[in-house]
């Protein structure tokens, strides 16, 4: 079995609503890349690219390092030696781990396709067939906010992550008051600054937010306080949930041994890998962190993607937010859309990741392709 092409896609995805973090805010439209392998055999995996400009990178240069660098370590090659595929990945290109991950993505689509089994079961087989889902509240318009958690409660969703250190404390005090006032007492509320505070205030700030009993505060200080986020930690009853701080395995060993967060959020694009991401649920794992499974703005193929990961690791115990093709972005290009039901996303049937899609969605939002 032989790659013969690598097809990669810069597309714009429309958006249903607005979305603002304490790192940056989306309106409108977003890009992303979407990634083909295909064998002389007949063969297609598929793979997805998701950054993000104030995060991580940009859709633009996951598009070069896809088509400029990782292109030759793929052509000819078997999908068996994906493993070998991602190590020469990392020698011949720093950074640019969504770029990585889509291409590891279509790597494990297309094993799993080989091989007659779903990629979860590559990565160590299934743990959980369903992960308990988790909504972002982030509408600068909080009164729509507030209508998408109705809907979501109605659907039996329980887990609710809302956006703060993008307007004022205070804001944020009201925006957590209203939210409250209709999550029933099964609901668990949890709180994502995106890096939003000074570390000069953040531990006075936070004490008030632990007002609300949140299930965790998330990135509350930028990525590189570690040092503030390590008080923070000590300071507070109130787990801290690392994001930002934490991309790699290396990053995940100096959380473990600093203790600087008491969680981890593990998002494939920052992990660049499975097995880096499954790494960094070993170490967390090993230190008594739970994980939870953070997404960017993400189309079918990368959740599921997502949801084979966490339906295979232990350590995702604090439910995923794998929902963005069906609430945010304005296109779906899966012909079976990512199954959300009770409350939770489930890993789909199939082999591979166990997706088709439709290549006539996708051509909609194309803006470039090359191969």
């Amino acid at each position: 079995m032989t790659i013969d092409r690598l097809q990669i896609r810069l597309v714009r995805w429309p958006l249903k609503m607005t979305r603002k973090h304490g790192v940056g805010d989306i309106a409108d439209t977003l890009p992303g890349v979407i990634v083909s392998l295909q064998t002389r055999e007949g063969l297609t995996g598929w793979g997805e690219a998701a950054p993000w400009s104030v995060f991580s990178g940009t859709a633009e240069a996951a598009v070069s390092a896809l088509d400029v660098y990782l292109r030759p370590l793929v052509i000819g090659r078997a999908p068996a030696e994906a493993a070998r595929i991602m190590a020469e990945a990392d020698r011949v290109l720093v950074g640019h781990p969504e770029a990585k991950m889509a291409l590891d993505m279509a790597l494990q689509d297309l094993r799993g396709q080989l091989a007659g089994v779903p990629v979860a079961d590559l990565l160590g087989g299934v743990f959980r067939r369903n992960i308990p889902l988790s909504v972002s509240i982030a509408d600068p318009d909080f009164d729509a906010d507030l209508d998408f958690a109705r809907s979501r409660l109605a659907e039996g969703v329980r887990l609710f992550k809302v956006k703060t250190g993008f307007s004022t404390h205070a804001e944020d005090l009201r925006r957590l008051e209203r939210l409250t006032a209709i999550l029933p007492a099964d609901a668990s509320l949890r709180v994502d600054y995106n890096q939003g505070l000074e570390t000069v205030d953040a531990i006075r700030t936070l004490r008030d937010v632990e007002a609300f009993r949140p299930a965790f505060i998330e990135q509350p200080v930028a990525r590189d306080r570690r040092d503030a986020m390590a008080e923070i930690t000590r300071a507070l009853d109130t787990p801290i949930l690392a994001d930002e701080s934490v991309f790699s395995p290396e990053e995940a060993v100096e959380c473990a041994r600093a203790r600087f967060a008491d969680a981890i959020s593990i998002k494939l694009m920052k992990a660049g890998s499975f097995a880096k991401a499954r790494a960094i649920a070993a170490i967390a794992g090993a230190a008594g962190m739970p994980c939870y499974g953070g997404t960017m703005y993400e189309a079918g193929i990368a959740l599921t993607a997502g949801i084979h990961f966490a339906a295979s690791t232990p350590a995702m115990t604090l439910g995923a937010e794998y929902y963005t093709s069906a609430f945010v972005l304005g296109t779906e290009i899966l012909a079976q859309p990512v199954r959300l039901e009770a409350g939770a996303s489930w890993l789909p049937e199939g082999t591979g990741l166990g997706i088709a899609v439709n290549e006539a969605a996708l051509a909609g939002v194309t803006v470039e392709s090359r191969g």
